[in-house]
């Protein structure tokens, strides 16, 4: 059997969000981060990896035997290749996306892809059976919405109106009920009442067409102290998700795979017996409830991608924990 525990991590982006992928040759000169084969947004593993790892590093003098063992080693002492760390992540998926809306300012956007995919990676932690059934197909003007959205019986979302889906409309509650449940957190009631009535279900199709166009894309420049002009050609443009984007990745958490090492002199406590009362660095063992265990220190809103210092990628976050292992 195995021993691995499995949490679903659902992120919910409470400011302007830029996981970035470096410059481009397109128009936008710093894009964000995207799956090749759907043009989907995404927040890859690495960085949600070393996000979660910042947030529960140890304060000074306390000790990181367990931080270690569950992270890995750092890089900074030249032992980053003793031992992996029991925490593995996978990329942040799309859930939801926020898009302008005709009537009740804005809705979060889904698709049958999205959801189907969604149904598949929560079977891997043990909440399919919760989650409601495959979303019903869609023609290509049409989309499941509720009453709450509606203008003459149509959705229009930007300059783009869909007509309403009726045999989607209950699937579309039960969806917009479990987002409400699990993934956004209990503390925010007002987002979970309002996911619940403009949650939209559209084609996937149209779905891409609004997560590749209906981002942010802000011109910045940098600005001459003594002038106050442009300086040289500072001046470029940055594509940010909007805030309300949710995602969602999955973690995997293993007992430790640390091992003792060979302990500095300055490294080794004895006790009053005469024994070693310290282990060596990064020798904690850790099962994986432990791993799982210690993974939930990180607060509840974390900071994502670029531009901390303004304000951007600060995202709530909900972790879902998957059903036990059974003999």
């Amino acid at each position: 059997m195995s021993e691995t525990l499995k949490s679903a991590l659902f992120i919910h982006a409470l400011t302007s969000l830029h996981p970035g992928s470096g410059t481009a040759l397109g128009a936008v000169d710093l894009p964000v981060q995207r799956e090749r084969h759907t043009q989907w947004p995404v927040i890859p593993g690495s960085s949600l990896k070393g996000i979660l790892r910042d947030a529960c590093r140890p304060q000074d003098g306390q000790s990181k035997d367990e931080w270690e063992a569950v992270f890995g080693p750092e890089q900074i002492r030249g032992e980053s290749d003793a031992f992996a760390g029991a925490l593995s992540l996978t990329d942040a998926r799309i859930l939801a996306f926020p898009v302008r809306s005709c009537r009740g300012l804005f809705a979060w956007v889904t698709c049958p892809a999205v959801l189907q995919r969604l149904r598949r990676d929560l079977t891997l932690v043990g909440h399919s059976n919760s989650f409601p059934s495959d979303p019903p197909k869609l023609s290509e003007n049409q989309a499941g919405f509720g009453p709450e959205l509606e203008v003459d019986g149509r959705l229009v979302l930007e300059e783009f109106d869909f007509a309403k889906a009726p045999q989607a409309a209950a699937n579309v509650a039960s969806v917009a009920q479990w987002l409400a449940d699990h993934v956004i957190r209990e503390d925010d009631i007002a987002t979970r009442d309002r996911i619940k009535t403009h949650l939209v279900v559209l084609p996937d199709d149209s779905f891409t067409y609004f997560v590749q166009h209906a981002t942010e894309v802000v011109s910045r420049i940098a600005l001459d102290y003594a002038t106050k002009t442009v300086k040289g050609t500072a001046l470029f443009s940055e594509e940010f998700l909007p805030p309300e984007t949710l995602f969602y990745a999955l973690l995997f958490a293993d007992k430790s795979r640390s091992r003792a090492k060979p302990m500095a002199a300055q490294e080794v406590q004895v006790d009053a017996g005469g024994g070693v009362a310290a282990r060596s660095r990064g020798a904690k063992p850790m099962a994986a409830q432990e791993v799982q265990g210690y993974v939930k220190r990180f607060p509840p809103v974390l900071q994502m991608g670029a531009n901390q210092t303004i304000g951007k990628g600060l995202c709530a976050v909900r972790l879902l924990n998957g059903k036990e292992p059974t003999p």
